[in-house]
């Protein structure tokens, strides 16, 4: 077992370096790469998370938690439907929704686009939709004016204003004396939003959903209900709960999507970066503890009469092993804890001094012309920091079992020079 007296000498050798200055530089070495180690390890997950919730931010502020369809889907179904899930307690909005994929045409431009009919009021209250207006307002999607907000990339691409008519094509076509042609209409644009995601930005437009109907010839059918959750994060869980629910069994047969599923490929992604770069970096501080390899096997090769100056007087080689691995697990925590206290601090003000560096440079990283995100988000997570304490610690400690095991099998006699 441990005892105070391989402490105090475990400690001795860490800070009597004046026998050997190259073991006191290699220490100090190994305490400085394994700190360096631990806290761009814990900035590059912060970073990552970052990017991780503002990513999940741009894409929620207009996709839906829930997707809720219903078979059938008449007006009355809708609003006994939309009832019904308001009711549950996770759900804080609901809102009725039509989607089709349009053909978008303007000054000879023509451009597939997804458009949705949706209900201003209920739109608001489900989405960020109404914070990224950038001119105009949805308001004025109103019943019966053919009225459309179309993305910012959009407006850029086709050249269009506040006031502009574009023509909508529908896939479905019409049947006419001279023909079939498809069915098409002028609409004015309301309104121009921007929500930093090229997917909203430039292949998403909106009307009105009663002019939706008319347009698709929809009589009072709707696609579904949209629902926002007060906890995203809950969205797989509060669908499983939905489609087991008796209160909204009644409104017919339901077919759920949650934000997980539509989107798992960008999440999925993220989060395959994230365990790669941890790997990647975890590997650094691996190669850190084989410094601490490196100072303990000097140390013993040095201390080889001290070794046996203790074992001649009666130390045995377990208690002597526990001298080195105290000093070595000095070594390596303090290095630890100097990189956790680092890591958390950048980690926390990442974001503004990168600004200061761009700032002093006159140069941007990310520029806002390439980028959707174009400033550095860092977020902490506790977890992350745990796990990259106790992955170092781990390693920390591990590293001098060799060297210690080395120091206990000297040999007595060679160490006190006898033949």
């Amino acid at each position: 077992m441990l005892s105070p007296v391989e402490v105090f000498v475990g400690i001795r050798y860490i800070y009597a370096p004046r026998s050997n200055h190259f073991i006191a530089f290699i220490s100090v070495t190994a305490i400085v790469a394994t700190a360096l180690g631990v806290a761009v390890l814990v900035t590059i997950l912060s970073i990552m998370n970052g990017f991780e919730e503002e990513m999940r931010n741009r894409i929620l502020g207009m996709a839906p938690h829930l997707a809720i369809q219903s078979t059938p889907a008449t007006t009355e179904d809708w609003r006994v439907l939309a009832g019904a899930i308001a009711d549950h307690p996770a759900i804080h909005a609901t809102a009725p929704y039509i989607r089709r994929d349009v053909l978008l045409s303007h000054r000879g431009i023509v451009r597939v686009v997804e458009i949705r009919g949706i209900i201003p009021g209920f739109e608001t209250r489900a989405t960020q939709l109404k914070a990224h207006v950038q001119e105009g307002a949805v308001s004025r999607l109103e019943n019966g004016l053919f009225r459309i907000a179309v993305g910012s990339e959009l407006a850029e691409s086709f050249g269009l204003g506040l006031g502009d008519k574009i023509t909508v094509i529908s896939p479905q076509s019409v049947v006419t004396p001279v023909g079939v042609i498809p069915r098409l209409r002028r609409f004015e644009v309301a309104a121009i939003f921007e929500f930093g995601l090229h997917e909203h930005d430039s292949g998403l437009v909106l009307i009105n959903l009663h002019d939706a109907q008319r347009f698709f010839r929809m009589t009072s059918r709707i696609d579904g209900v949209r629902a926002t959750l007060y906890d995203s994060g809950l969205a797989p869980m509060i669908g499983q709960d939905l489609i087991e629910s008796d209160v909204v069994a009644p409104t017919g047969t339901l077919r759920i999507t949650d934000w997980t599923q539509s989107h798992r490929n960008i999440f999925r992604a993220l989060r395959t970066e994230k365990i790669v770069m941890f790997g990647i970096l975890a590997i650094a501080i691996g190669i850190a503890a084989f410094n601490i390899v490196s100072v303990l096997v000097i140390a013993v090769t040095e201390k080889h009469s001290d070794i046996a100056m203790l074992s001649s007087l009666g130390m045995e080689r377990g208690r002597i092993m526990w001298v080195f691995l105290v000093q070595g697990g000095i070594t390596g925590l303090t290095g630890v804890c100097v990189g956790l206290i680092f890591g958390a601090l950048l980690g926390a003000n990442i974001g503004g001094i990168a600004a200061g560096i761009e700032q002093s440079l006159e140069f941007k990283v990310l520029s806002p012309d390439i980028y959707y995100i174009s400033d550095i988000p860092s977020k902490l997570r506790l977890w992350d920091f745990v796990a990259t304490g106790l992955f170092a610690a781990t390693l920390s400690i591990i590293a001098p079992l060799y060297p210690a095991w080395l120091a206990a099998r000297t040999d007595i006699c060679k160490g006190l020079r006898c033949d």
